[in-house]
């Protein structure tokens, strides 16, 4: 187990910004991944926006192992 420091620190992420980017992230993902199909150019964008979506769950795992930000 890992600092429970570390993981309070993940928790306040979480909740204050993870979320914020996952939602912000996640219009622009549903827009831009059928495109991606017609315009492969933007299968890199919907990479970026994919992993955007998917920082809730980044920050919730590094919370539960209690490692550290940086």
């Amino acid at each position: 187990m890992g600092n429970p420091i570390n993981s309070i620190l993940w928790l306040i992420v979480l909740i204050f910004i993870s979320f914020l980017v996952a939602c912000f992230c996640a219009g622009f993902y549903i827009l831009c991944h059928p495109l991606s199909v017609c315009i492969p150019p933007l299968k890199g964008l919907s990479d970026i926006l994919l992993s955007g979506v998917q920082f809730p769950h980044y920050c919730a795992e590094r919370m539960m192992s209690g490692s550290s930000l940086f």
